[in-house]
């Protein structure tokens, strides 16, 4: 018998949209798999349309997030990954489709001198099914690129050996709910797994309203602020680690907080003066006393008498 693939899945309120997910699943060409869903507290019909699934065949689990953890999907991941019982572990999302052979590439991929097997994934409008764009995941330098989004997995793009996960100290981290498949990759980038790349797409990412993607668009200021967590905390893992070169990931941090404390300042969020902060501690990691100066003339500049839009391009 082939080794098991545990797919994890967590979900929220996707009963209109996990159907076909499952589906996606179950045409998969190779049959060794558990797929275990864990539901974070949804309120539609997801509980009753996955016993339907579960009847129609065991490989599918339905399980409710334990009320003693905390909610969110990385609560969840860690929760089905704690009983899964995979040889191989395959995260994914609860929106998203697994072309027929996804699994079957990975396992041929992966075999027993790699860590990790990647494919790429195509983004797709869930309304009108136009194809948005594949991401890259061919890297030149792989930590390096990560960091700025040279290249980007995804929390499904990757499967893992189990033999990999267990020699490290911590799964996702669910204090962060954006980047967190980012910080999950790199965190295991780190420890330099043997990965092999299947450069072509086996993944539809499906954009819809709801998708996370769309709440950073929207400048939802707290998925934004999540996501500048995120980046300090790896800022100051990589800085402890002094193994690698942390300018162009700094220099990519302050771009991205510039452009969103304008947006914040513009929008006169309550989030502003953090974005601030943050952008003033980059700025003193990176030694950049001229930047410093224009931040402060930008921010108050802009707060109080909506001129300095230029010290922040």
């Amino acid at each position: 018998m082939k080794p098991l693939v545990s797919i994890i899945i967590p979900t929220y309120n996707r009963g209109h949209l996990i159907g076909e997910t499952l589906e996606s699943i179950l045409s998969q060409t190779y049959k060794s798999w558990e797929c275990i869903v864990v539901d974070d507290g949804s309120t539609d019909n997801t509980e009753d349309l996955l016993k339907d699934f579960m009847s129609k065949d065991n490989r599918i689990q339905y399980h409710k997030r334990p009320v003693e953890i905390l909610k969110g999907p990385n609560a969840c991941r860690n929760f089905g990954y704690q009983i899964s019982k995979g040889e191989y572990i395959k995260w994914f999302d609860s929106d998203d489709l697994m072309y027929d052979d996804l699994l079957e590439k990975h396992f041929f991929s992966i075999n027993n001198n790699f860590d990790c097997s990647v494919c790429k994934i195509v983004h797709s409008d869930l309304e009108t099914n136009v194809l948005l764009g594949e991401n890259n995941i061919i890297p030149n330098n792989l930590v390096e690129d990560y960091l700025v989004g040279n290249i980007t997995f995804y929390v499904s793009g990757p499967l893992w050996k189990r033999t990999f996960l267990e020699q490290q100290k911590k799964m996702f981290d669910e204090k962060i709910s954006n980047l967190d498949d980012w910080d999950f990759n790199l965190r295991m980038l780190y420890q330099e797994p043997k990965i092999n790349y299947v450069n072509e797409v086996l993944i539809s990412y499906r954009i819809h309203n709801d998708s996370l993607s769309r709440e950073i668009v929207k400048c939802n200021f707290e998925e934004i602020i999540s996501e500048f967590k995120a980046r300090r905390k790896h800022l100051l893992i990589l800085i402890w680690k002094k193994k690698i070169q942390t300018v162009a990931f700094k220099e990519f941090i302050i771009s991205r907080n510039k452009f969103y404390l304008r947006e914040a300042l513009l929008q006169k969020s309550k989030y502003d003066f953090y974005l601030f902060k943050n952008l003033l501690f980059t700025q003193i990691l990176l030694f950049d006393i001229n930047g410093m100066f224009k931040s402060f003339a930008g921010y108050f500049g802009l707060k109080f008498f909506n001129k300095g839009y230029n010290l922040f391009k």
